[in-house]
């Protein structure tokens, strides 16, 4: 992944389903499961565009296998959360955690139990 781009709710979804998936999945696949267990019937065009989206983002990769492509992850959840929080800080608070606490601190987001758990965590690093 050269430089990360955050997905879409919609993108976030289907990298679930592909994410807890045990093999490649198909586009076929994926439109059997998001009607049977979201209740979307999309057309393969829609799903299409959703795969090669993520695959342009790094976050997928496509392989042909007979007449049709099997899609596989890039990156695991793990990885995209990192990436995407590096991103948040970055973006929103000069890449220092410190801003990013200072800001959830003042605006009462923070208990106080929550800060001497946060701090027993970093003594432990």
């Amino acid at each position: 992944m050269t430089k990360f781009q955050k997905l879409s709710e919609t993108e976030m979804e289907v990298m679930q389903i592909i994410w807890e998936s045990d093999h490649p999945v198909t586009s076929g696949e994926l439109l059997d499961i998001f009607a049977r267990s979201k209740g979307k019937e999309w057309k393969g065009q829609t799903i299409a565009t959703f795969l090669a989206r993520l695959v342009e983002k790094g976050v997928l990769n496509s392989a042909k296998q007979g007449r049709a492509n099997t899609y596989t992850p890039r990156i695991s959840p793990e990885e995209y959360r990192c990436l995407e929080a590096q991103s948040v800080l970055d973006m929103m608070y000069e890449g220092s955690v410190k801003n990013f606490l200072a800001a959830l601190y003042d605006g009462k987001k923070v208990t106080r139990d929550e800060l001497a758990e946060l701090k027993q965590w970093l003594k432990g690093r």
